[in-house]
C-alpha cells in the first residue's frame, strides 16, 4: 500500500480521465452481464411463438445495449490510455527531477545502467499495471460477481457447477503465478547488467576495437541476453499452462451445462430450465471463466511490475539531497577558498578517509596548482568546493562563508569546473558553449573561445560555431574537446575556475597560451589547476602536493624544489625527458 500511495501521487492532473474510465467500466460490466439475460428472454419468446412486435422490441433493446456497451468500452479505453500515459510521464518526470537533486554519493550508489532501466523498462511496466488496474482489474472482478449472480438467477441448481469450476481454476492459476513469479523477479537485475554491458561497449568502442575485443564483447552480451531469455522462457513456460487449464474449465462448463441442462429441460418439459436459460448459462460460464483468466493475467503482470514499482519508489523516496540552510546566502563575495581541518570519506561506512586534515588558505585571484600521484584525491579535494560532496569533518569557506550556508545554485554558479572527463552534448558548438551562460552574446562566446585557444580550430570548420557536435563529442579530438569545455566554463564568468587535468590532451605550447590568457584576462578569478605536468603549474602563486589524501607540502615552485622531495623527484623526472612521454 505504501508503494501504491507513493506512485498514486503521480496521477495528479490525470485523475479525471481515471475516474471517467472507472465509471464507464462499471457501466460496461453491468450491461455485459445483462445482455445474456435479454438474449435468453428473446430465445424464449421466439420459442413460445411470440409476436414479431415483441421479438423486435427485445431485439432493438439488445442492439441498443450492445451499442452502449461498445461505446462505454471505447471511451473508457481512450480515457484509460490518456490517464496511463500521463501517469507514466509524471513518474518519469518526478524520478528524473529527483535524480537531478541527488548528491554525487547517491549517484555513485546507483549505476547509470540501473537508472536508465528504471526510467524506461520499469516505468513502462508500472504504466501497464496502472492501465490494467483502472480498467481490466476493475472490470474482471465486477464481471465475475455479476455473472455468478445472474447465473444463479437464471440457472438455479445448475449454477452449482461453478462451486467446482471456480475453485479449480483459481487454485490452478494461483500455483501457476506462484511458480512463475521468482523468474520474473530475477529478470530486472539482469536487465541492469545487460544495459551496463551495452553502455560500457558503446562508450569504450575505441578501446574495444583497439584491443580487438569485439568477439569477447559479443560473447559477454550474448551471455547476458541468454540469461534473461532463460528466465523468461522458464516463466512463460509455466504461465503457458493457463491455456490448457482454461480450456479444461471452459469445456467442462459447456459439457456440464449442455448435458445436465438438456436433461433437466427435457425431463421437466421446460418448466425447470428452458433453452434460453441454457444459452444464458453457457454465456455466463464463459464470462466467469474469462474473468478469472484475466485476473490471473493481472496477477502475473502486477507481480512483475511490483519489482519495477519498488525500484521507482526507491528513487522517488531517496532523501539524499544536500542539506540547505533555512536562510541561504545568495551572493558570493569573492573567490577566496579556505579549508579548516577538512577530512572526507565517500561513505559513512568507509574505514579510510579519502582526504584527511586539510588546512588551506587561498586568496581571491590566486592561481593554485595541485600535483600528486594517481589516487592522491586531487579531484576529490576540488569537488568539495562547489559541494558536489559534503565534508565529513571540518569546514570549507568560499568568499568567507561556509559553503553549506549558500544557496546551491548561487555557489555552483560562482564555481566553474572543467572535469577530467570532458563531456560535450549533441548540438552545435554555440549551443554547447552556451551551457556556461545561456544569455551569452556571440562576442562573449568568441572571447571565451579565444581565451581557451579554441577559436582558430572552430573557425576552421565550414560551419564555424554552428558546427554540429555528435553525442559525447566524438567528432572532435580530445584536445579540441578540452578547449571547448574550458571556453564553456569561462562563459560563466566564475569567481573560481577549477581545471581538473583539463589540458592533458593539448600540447605544451597551447597549454602555456591558455594559462597566459587566464593571467591577462581573468586576473580576479581564482584559478585552481590540477595537472600531471609541473610545467602546467610551476608559475602558480601556490602549489599543493597531495599524497594518499594528505597535503604533504605547499609553496611556490622554487620553495618546493628545496623542501619537498616528492615534488623535486617529479620535476627532475619530467625535465629529463619524461614530460614528452605524458
Amino acid at each position: 500500500m505504501h508503494i501504491f500511495k507513493t506512485l498514486a501521487k503521480c496521477i495528479r492532473e490525470y485523475k479525471r480521465p481515471m475516474f471517467v474510465t472507472i465509471v464507464l467500466i462499471v457501466l460496461e460490466a453491468v450491461i455485459e452481464t445483462f445482455i445474456p439475460f435479454i438474449t435468453a428472454n428473446l430465445v424464449n419468446l421466439m420459442k413460445g411463438g411470440a409476436s414479431l412486435e415483441a421479438i423486435l422490441k427485445n431485439g432493438i433493446l439488445l442492439v441498443a445495449l450492445a451499442v452502449v456497451s461498445l461505446t462505454c468500452g471505447a471511451v473508457a479505453a481512450h480515457a484509460c490510455s490518456k490517464s496511463s500515459a500521463g501517469f507514466a510521464k509524471n513518474v518519469r518526470h518526478d524520478a528524473f527531477h529527483k535524480i537531478q537533486g541527488f548528491t554525487f554519493e547517491r549517484i555513485d550508489a546507483y549505476s547509470s545502467a540501473s537508472l536508465v532501466t528504471r526510467l524506461t523498462t520499469d516505468v513502462q511496466n508500472v504504466q501497464m499495471s496502472y492501465m490494467m488496474l483502472i480498467r481490466t482489474a476493475l472490470r474482471s472482478p465486477l464481471m465475475l460477481i455479476f455473472s455468478v449472480v445472474m447465473a444463479y438467477i437464471m440457472g438455479g441448481a445448475l449454477s452449482a457447477m461453478f462451486v467446482f469450476v471456480i475453485p479449480v481454476l483459481a487454485v490452478g492459476l494461483y500455483f501457476i503465478a506462484r511458480g512463475a513469479m521468482p523468474r520474473f523477479r530475477a529478470v530486472f537485475k539482469k536487465y541492469d547488467k545487460l544495459n551496463e554491458s551495452i553502455e560500457e561497449n558503446v562508450r569504450g568502442m575505441r578501446v574495444v576495437k583497439g584491443f580487438s575485443r569485439e568477439e569477447f564483447e559479443k560473447q559477454k552480451f550474448t551471455r547476458a541476453s541468454e540469461d534473461i531469455r532463460d528466465d523468461f522462457y522458464h516463466a512463460e513456460r509455466i504461465v503457458a499452462l493457463n491455456t490448457p487449464l482454461m480450456q479444461f474449465c471452459l469445456y467442462f462448463n459447456m459439457i456440464f451445462v449442455l448435458l445436465i441442462g438438456s436433461k433437466l429441460s427435457i425431463e421437466s418439459q421446460g418448466t425447470l430450465l428452458d433453452v434460453g436459460q441454457i444459452s444464458a448459462m453457457l454465456t455466463y460460464g464463459m464470462q466467469i471463466l474469462m474473468s478469472l483468466m484475466m485476473l490471473s493475467s493481472i496477477f502475473v503482470i502486477l507481480t512483475i511490475s511490483s519489482q519495477s514499482a519498488k525500484r521507482l519508489v526507491e528513487i522517488l523516496e531517496d532523501d539524499a539531497k544536500l542539506p540547505v540552510s533555512e536562510h541561504p546566502v545568495t551572493e558570493v563575495a569573492d573567490g577566496s577558498v579556505t579549508f579548516r581541518g577538512v577530512s572526507f570519506k565517500y561513505s559513512e561506512k568507509a574505514k579510510k578517509f579519502a582526504l584527511q586534515d586539510i588546512d588551506l588558505d587561498i586568496s581571491s585571484g590566486m592561481t593554485v596548482g595541485i600535483i600528486g600521484g594517481t589516487g592522491s584525491s586531487k579531484s576529490t579535494l576540488v569537488s568539495l568546493i562547489p559541494r558536489l560532496y559534503d565534508v565529513s569533518e571540518g569546514e570549507i569557506l568560499v568568499g568567507g562563508r561556509d559553503v553549506r550556508e549558500y544557496d546551491l545554485d548561487t555557489l555552483r554558479g560562482a564555481v566553474s569546473m572543467v572535469l577530467q572527463k570532458n563531456l560535450l552534448f549533441r548540438g552545435t558548438i554555440r549551443e554547447n558553449l552556451k551551457w556556461g551562460n545561456p544569455d551569452a552574446t556571440d562576442d562573449e562566446i568568441i572571447e571565451a573561445a579565444k581565451l581557451a585557444q579554441a577559436h582558430d580550430f572552430v573557425m576552421s570548420f565550414p560551419d564555424g560555431y554552428d558546427t554540429m557536435i555528435e553525442q559525447g563529442g566524438t567528432n572532435v579530438s580530445g584536445g579540441q574537446k578540452q578547449r571547448l569545455c574550458i571556453a564553456r566554463a569561462l562563459l560563466r564568468k566564475p569567481k573560481i575556475l577549477i581545471l581538473d587535468d583539463s589540458t592533458s590532451a593539448v600540447d605544451t605550447k597551447t597549454d602555456a597560451l591558455i594559462r597566459r590568457g587566464f593571467e591577462e584576462f581573468i586576473p580576479s578569478t581564482t584559478k585552481i589547476i590540477i595537472a600531471q605536468r609541473i610545467a602546467s603549474v610551476e608559475n602558480s602563486d601556490l602549489i599543493l602536493v597531495l599524497d594518499g589524501g594528505k597535503l604533504i607540502a605547499k609553496g611556490t615552485h622554487n620553495e618546493l624544489l628545496v623542501t619537498c622531495p616528492m615534488y623535486r623527484e617529479i620535476y627532475h623526472e619530467q625535465t629529463k625527458g619524461g614530460e614528452s612521454d605524458e
